[in-house]
C-alpha cells in the first residue's frame, strides 16, 4: 500500500529544486509550500473531507465510554469522512470492520511506520472489531526497482514487526497481495468490479498515470479498493457484501479512497468510512524526504540505543535559538522543532508534553535537555518492541496470514 498507514514522506522543494507555491499531496508524493509542513485546514478543504472536531472528539468519548486516542485529541488525526456514522453504528451494536496496510519497500520499518499500526490497534481494542491489514508487495514491485522475491521478502519482516506490536491473531489478518489474490475468487472479482468501473481518463485524472507508465500501475488502484468490501473476505464475514469499513490512514491515500467511495454503491456495497492523520516528518524538519533508504532520515525499528541517542542529537532540527542565551531570551519553536514534534507522536502523557511545550517556549528548558527527553523515551520503545519481536516466529506470521474464520460471527 503506498504509504496508506505511515505518516508520508514530506519534502519542502518539488522534483526540479524549487519550492511550491501550493502544497502538493498525492498517493506518492508530497511537497509542502512552508517550512513549518502541509496547511491541513487548506487541504481538507481541497479534498472535501471533514475536520475532527469538538462535537466529533464528545461523540468518541461518548460512544466508547473513554477518552480518544491522544492522536486525536492532539490534532495528529484531523479529518475523517462518515467517522459519525461509524461511531452511530457501533451505538447501535451494528458490526463494522477496519482495513489498514503497508507497503513493504524495505527490511526495517521506521518510526513513522509504526505509529498509525498504534492507532489503528487502539481502534480496533476499543470497538472490538475484525481488523485486515494488506501488504500491498506488489505495488512495490511495479513502483520500486526490486523483484517480486525481495518484495515478498520484505512483506514477511515488516509482519514481524506489525504482530510484535501486540495484534490479537483471532481478531486480525495479515494478506501479501502476491498471495492471497490468487487464492481468494471474491477478492479478484471485486477488484474487477471496480475496474470495470474506473475508466482510464478517471485513473488518470484522479492518479496522474502517464502513457509510459506500466498497466500494472494503472490497474492497482482497484487491488487497493478491493479490502474496502466485506465480501473480499468470505473466511471472515461469512460471505456478507453489507459489512461496512473503516479506514484509518495518512492523507496522502485519500485519493485511492476517493475513488472506491464513488465506486462503492454502483457494485452494491457501502461506502468505507476514513480517518486521515498528519505526516511524520523527517529528522531533518519538513524540509526533507524521509526514505527507508536513508538511515539518518529517521528512526528504525532494528536500530540500537545509541543509534538513537547519535540521531537525535546530531540529526533532529532543533527550533531553539543559536546559542544559550539567545534561547533562553527569546524561547523555542515548537511548530519547527522535530524532537518536540515526535513527542507529540510519541508520549502519551498530556500534562507532561505540555509542560514541555511551555518550558521550550519559554526559553527555560534548552534543546539538549529536550532531546534526551525523546532519545530516552524511543529507547525504552525499542527495546521492548525488539524483545516482542524476536518471539515473533515464522509460524507466528504464517498464523496470522493464513486465511481463517476469526472470532466474530456474521
Amino acid at each position: 500500500m503506498a504509504n496508506t498507514t505511515g505518516m508520508a514522506n514530506l519534502n519542502l522543494t518539488g522534483d526540479d529544486g524549487t519550492v511550491p507555491t501550493e502544497d502538493e499531496v498525492n498517493p506518492w508524493e508530497v511537497h509542502a509550500s512552508s517550512a513549518t509542513g502541509v496547511d491541513y485546514d487548506k487541504l481538507i478543504k481541497r479534498f472535501g473531507s471533514s475536520p475532527i472536531d469538538s462535537a466529533l472528539l464528545s461523540k468518541f468519548e461518548t460512544t466508547l465510554g473513554q477518552p480518544p486516542h491522544f492522536l486525536l485529541r492532539r490534532g495528529i488525526v484531523f479529518s475523517h469522512r462518515d467517522m459519525d456514522q461509524i461511531l452511530a453504528l457501533h451505538s447501535q451494536g451494528k458490526p463494522f470492520f477496519l482495513y489498514t496496510g503497508r507497503g513493504p519497500s524495505s527490511e526495517a520499518m521506521h518510526m513513522g511506520h509504526v505509529i498509525p499500526f498504534l492507532f489503528t490497534k487502539w481502534l480496533q481494542e476499543a470497538f472490538n472489531v475484525p481488523l485486515v491489514i494488506q501488504m500491498t508487495d506488489d505495488e512495490k514491485f511495479l513502483w520500486k526497482d526490486i523483484s517480486l522475491e525481495t518484495a515478498r521478502s520484505y512483506t514477511t519482516e515488516n509482519a514481524k514487526d506489525i504482530i510484535a506490536l501486540g495484534f490479537d491473531p483471532e481478531r486480525t489478518f495479515i494478506f501479501s497481495d502476491l498471495d492471497y489474490i490468487g487464492s481468494s475468487p471474491e477478492f479478484y472479482r471485486n477488484m474487477c468490479r471496480v475496474q470495470k468501473a474506473v475508466t482510464f481518463n478517471q485513473a488518470k485524472g484522479i492518479f496522474g498515470f502517464t502513457e509510459s507508465d506500466c498497466i500494472g500501475k494503472i490497474s492497482f488502484p482497484a487491488i487497493q479498493a478491493a479490502p474496502s468490501f466485506s465480501s473480499s473476505f468470505p473466511h471472515i464475514f461469512n460471505s456478507r457484501s453489507d459489512i461496512p469499513c473503516l479506514i484509518p490512514c495518512a492523507i496522502d491515500q485519500d485519493p485511492y479512497f476517493r475513488m472506491t467511495r464513488d465506486v462503492a454503491p454502483r457494485i452494491g456495497c457501502p461506502k468505507p468510512a476514513l480517518l486521515h492523520s498528519t505526516f511524520f516528518p523527517a529528522l531533518q524538519g519538513c524540509q526533507t524526504k524521509m526514505s527507508a533508504s536513508d538511515p539518518n532520515s529517521s528512526v528504525f525499528l532494528t536500530d540500537t540505543p545509541k543509534a538513537v541517542k547519535d540521531k537525535i542529537n546530531k540529526y533532529a532540527f532543533s527550533g531553539g535559538g543559536a546559542t544559550v542565551e539567545e534561547h533562553k531570551k527569546n524561547g523555542g519553536n515548537c511548530d519547527i522543532d522535530v524532537s518536540y514534534q515526535y513527542l507529540r507522536f510519541f508520549l502519551d502523557d498530556d500534562q507532561r508534553l505540555e509542560k514541555i511545550l511551555q518550558d521550550y517556549s519559554s526559553g527555560e528548558l534548552l534543546t539538549g535537555y529536550l532531546k534526551k527527553e525523546l532519545i530516552e523515551l524511543l529507547q525504552a520503545f525499542l527495546k521492548s518492541h525488539q524483545e516482542k519481536r524476536k518471539a515473533v516466529t515464522d509460524e507466528v506470521v504464517k498464523q496470522f496470514m493464513t486465511p481463517r474464520k476469526l472470532k466474530f460471527d456474521y
